[in-house]
């Protein structure tokens, strides 16, 4: 039987859909764990590890137990620190963010008693949720997989409560202690910097660029991650690693389609258990993409967990789209 832990927040969202419709629920990490749950139902065990606040807990545990295959010893209130977050949404992909709590980070202690779990799957969503010393203490104890979404480092929060995103300086001490990095374009783009720049460089995310991508891999791998995948929207993902020979290889997956998009939050949540599960049960980088695509598309479909589908439903989906 399969074990996967799953750590970061579980925020109380509150989004304003790009069709204008206001949905509340709980967020982040319970896309994964739900996910990953109806997936390994007959033959795994999800562990979600959050802090959470008090006045959640008791709506928390209903909603992830009513899964047989999530276990939320890990899930803790005891220090009553949780997240709210308010999401904007100026069109299908882009939002503005607000923030309004904030949990307690994650730490060995936290992890401490998951450390025979098969892979841990990291979501920050904030830089401060998940420290280096606990990659470190995991690495140092446990032989599982450690899959890590770049999102956490690449974003902080101002004193008025603005969700911005930031350049991860650090990101070369990080990189020993991941064994497979997720992140989407944009955040890829936080993590490739000049020595130094000009004022006039200084300007926001730019959607067609991708130049960067190739040196940005090998600099990654070199630092002793053994995957990369960076999304690329409707474009799919782009995964690199290293072949036998030391040199960098890189792969395609196309993104699956769908034509009715309801709500995008969570779906790079969704794609990094998309990950663990690949790795988990194939040992496969493509099936993982494959399982991480999927997932990402199934959260596009409605407003609650039930777009998740069981292993059945999910590899047929699977197998339809990019064996047929």
């Amino acid at each position: 039987m399969k074990k996967i832990a799953v750590a970061g927040p579980i925020p109380r969202d509150t989004i304003n859909t790009h069709q204008n419709e206001v949905i509340k629920k709980y967020g982040c990490i319970t896309h994964p764990t739900i996910a990953l749950a109806r997936l390994m139902e007959t033959d795994g065990k999800v562990y979600p590890i959050s802090h959470i606040h008090k006045k959640d807990d008791d709506s928390i545990r209903s909603l992830l137990e009513v899964y047989p295959a999530i276990d939320t010893q890990g899930v803790s209130s005891k220090n009553d620190r949780g997240t709210s977050i308010f999401l904007d949404f100026v069109d299908q992909n882009n939002r503005i963010e607000k923030q309004t709590a904030f949990m307690s980070p994650v730490l060995p202690d936290d992890v401490k008693p998951f450390l025979g779990v098969d892979a841990f799957v990291f979501v920050p969503i904030t830089d401060f949720e998940v420290p280096l010393q606990t990659l470190k203490y995991i690495k140092k104890h446990s032989k599982a997989t450690v899959i890590f979404d770049a999102h956490g480092p690449t974003t902080c929060v101002t004193v008025k409560g603005d969700r911005l995103t930031r350049f991860w300086i650090e990101i070369k001490q990080w990189l020993p202690y991941i064994d497979v990095l997720k992140m989407n374009l944009e955040e890829s783009q936080c993590c490739w910097f000049k020595t130094e720049y000009e004022l006039e460089e200084m300007v926001s995310y730019d959607e067609s660029k991708r130049d960067h991508l190739d040196e940005f891999a090998a600099f990654v791998l070199k630092h002793k991650t053994k995957h990369l995948y960076v999304t690329l929207d409707a474009d799919g993902c782009v995964h690199y690693t290293l072949d036998g020979a030391g040199n960098v290889k890189k792969t395609f997956t196309k993104s699956m389609k769908m034509d009715n998009v309801i709500d995008t939050t969570g779906c790079g949540d969704s794609f990094a258990g998309g990950l663990a599960y690949g790795f988990c049960y194939y040992d496969s980088p493509e099936k993982a993409a494959q399982y991480a695509n999927i997932l990402g598309a199934f959260r596009t479909q409605g407003k609650t967990f039930d777009v998740f589908k069981n292993k059945e439903t999910s590899d047929k989906v699977l197998k339809d789209y990019y064996y047929s």
